[in-house]
């Protein structure tokens, strides 16, 4: 009897006051992680930085350089050696030029692995030289766990890259306007051709409201590998899942927890503040030039706290800085502003700008 009343007391402590932050999601896939756009911040990860294969996803990096090469206006040449690539295609004949911007399009939205090797060899000057492109630009990126052999991501096995990497280079894909442009578009007319491609984003095009962009990459060897961008209420979240079988309904249930059990929260205003020091008479006035945002639970508020630090001698202040602002997350430091003289708005970093590296090294958060 004590035991059955001691279990009724739990269920009523359960249904009436629910925990905060319900259950991970389930999903299908072998490697997965799921992150907030703006900060880096890991909302959920299985195995993310395990190296995996991961198909066709490679092409979000073959896109970001060629849209970073300033090239994307030139005519670009199919080699023989283009139109003979194995897999999916735009269906390009040797010899036949093609807008860069165009071939873009073709390689995300159809994964046209001819685009990526008529890319390749036009912004690289050969196929092996836009990979070492590539390569840098990953390790630039902090993709510590990456190796990339080839534009399009046909299997070798010295191709990999893992969740957390991919999540890291979709987070900084989805800060250029052109490419946004491009990775959320439904379909595409190119001037070379008399019909539109379709984009095989199924998220954008039929199955998720609020799905902004994403790759889809498969081979036999590797399994289904997806790359997706999803705003809703003001935050943007991106989820990586490598060999998952049901890789569709796998975002959309980390979509859905991660906009259910998380909302991006002002941690601090924009505006004038008065700083106290200690032997000083008068305080000295200080402004914080842009809101400060962070991803957080509903339970996780009371964990965010903050420490100023102020010249004393503000003659020795460059650009009106006179101090900054350094914000933590249950003492961890996630990242930091300037304290201005004068409301200038002459901040120079964005928030998370310049400690992107503090959150390539914590994950696993709840």
């Amino acid at each position: 009897m004590r035991f059955i009343s001691i279990l009724l007391i739990f269920f009523i402590i359960v249904f009436l006051y629910p925990i905060a932050g319900q259950a991970a999601p389930g999903v299908s896939a072998n490697n997965a992680i799921l992150i907030e756009q703006s900060t880096g911040r890991v909302l959920f990860e299985k195995k993310a930085h395990e190296k995996q294969s991961i198909a066709s996803i490679t092409k979000i990096m073959t896109a970001i350089v060629a849209i970073e090469s300033g090239k994307m206006g030139e005519m670009a040449k199919t080699s023989r050696k283009a139109i003979h690539t194995e897999g999916s295609s735009i269906y390009l004949e040797q010899g036949e030029k093609m807008l860069v911007e165009d071939l873009v399009y073709g390689l995300m939205l159809r994964s046209g692995n001819d685009a990526a090797v008529v890319i390749g060899e036009h912004i690289g000057g050969s196929e092996e030289g836009f990979v070492h492109l590539m390569n840098e630009k990953a390790k630039w990126l902090g993709m510590t766990n990456t190796h990339f052999d080839n534009p399009h991501g046909l299997d070798s096995d010295t191709h990999y890259s893992t969740a957390y990497d991919m999540a890291i280079l979709m987070q900084y894909a989805m800060d250029n306007e052109k490419f946004q442009e491009i990775t959320g578009a439904t379909s595409y007319l190119s001037k070379s051709r008399t019909y539109s491609w379709q984009n095989k984003n199924k998220l954008l095009t039929q199955l998720y409201e609020y799905c902004i962009g994403g790759k889809t990459g498969y081979t036999k060897k590797t399994g289904r590998t997806l790359v997706s961008s999803a705003e809703k209420d003001g935050m943007k979240l991106i989820a990586v899942t490598l060999n998952a079988p049901n890789d569709w309904q796998d975002h959309i249930g980390m979509f859905e927890w991660g906009f259910e059990n998380y909302s991006l929260e002002t941690i601090d205003d924009k505006g004038k503040a008065a700083y106290t020091l200690p032997d000083f008479e008068e305080p000295i006035v200080g402004h914080i030039a842009s809101e400060i945002h962070f991803p957080l639970a509903k339970s996780e508020r009371s964990l965010i706290t903050q420490q100023n630090y102020i010249l004393k001698d503000e003659t020795k202040s460059e650009d009106n800085i006179i101090g900054k602002k350094v914000y933590y997350f249950n003492e961890d430091q996630i990242g930091e502003v300037f304290i201005y003289k004068e409301d200038e708005g002459k901040q120079r970093d964005n928030f998370f700008t310049s400690t992107l590296d503090i959150f390539q090294d914590i994950v696993g958060w709840p």
